[in-house]
């Protein structure tokens, strides 16, 4: 099988919302993508492609939700359905366990972590595609949560500004199998240029194998 490459000059991984409050027990969020990000095992996999990314030298960026703060939004003439349901829910309550990055995911020194988004994509009112200009990245390699939102939401913007985006689908999650199937088979592949298992993108990262030498 042929993978896509990584140049790790101008490839990085981009890591959406990995809070307790969505991907461990005892987060509010979690409950309402247990069952579909176990039947994929999504942690897991998020777990791989982070630890074969650092492997292969990536640099690893964090596109973040905003946290709940009171008073969020409370002067706001508008506000979208998904951030009147986040503030109503107090979603990764700032100051709170919830609003933590969970452990394995905590960034290590030289990540970027962009400044939080206030509704979906990871690069509106916020500066990550700054921080991955400055850095030279024009690839990116997306995993997290939730796939028909935050992801796909993503996703579409980092095309619109001409990044070549591949999605890990078994280590992103959502809150049915039904939104799955159209965040991953419908939406996001207008604007991914690859859709690949955990399986493929370790293969693409390992490295090459070394011929043995003739005798």
């Amino acid at each position: 099988m042929t993978y896509p490459s990584y140049d790790k000059n101008i490839t990085g991984l981009l890591v959406v919302d990995p809070y307790n409050d969505f991907i461990s027990e005892g987060g509010n969020i979690w409950p309402r993508i247990k069952a579909v990000a176990e039947a994929n095992n999504c942690v897991p996999h998020m777990q791989q492609v982070l630890n074969a990314a650092r492997a292969a030298e990536l640099r690893v960026f964090y596109a973040m939700h905003h946290r709940y703060r009171a008073g969020d939004y409370s002067s706001w003439k508008y506000i979208a359905p998904i951030q009147r349901a986040a503030w109503k829910n107090k979603s990764f309550e700032f100051g709170t366990w919830r609003g933590e990055f969970r452990a394995e995911f905590v960034p290590e020194p030289g990540d970027i972590v962009a400044s939080e988004h206030w509704c979906s994509s990871g690069f509106a009112n916020t500066d990550l595609d700054l921080q991955l200009k400055k850095h030279g990245i024009h690839q990116l390699i997306v995993i997290g949560l939730i796939a028909h939102t935050c992801i796909e939401a993503t996703v579409r913007f980092a095309a619109e500004l001409g990044y070549d985006v591949t999605v890990i689908k078994d280590a992103v999650a959502d809150y049915s199998d039904e939104m799955m199937h159209a965040a991953l088979e419908f939406n996001i592949p207008n604007y991914a240029s690859a859709i690949v298992t955990t399986e493929e993108i370790l293969a693409a990262l390992a490295p090459a194998a070394v011929e043995p030498t003739a005798p």
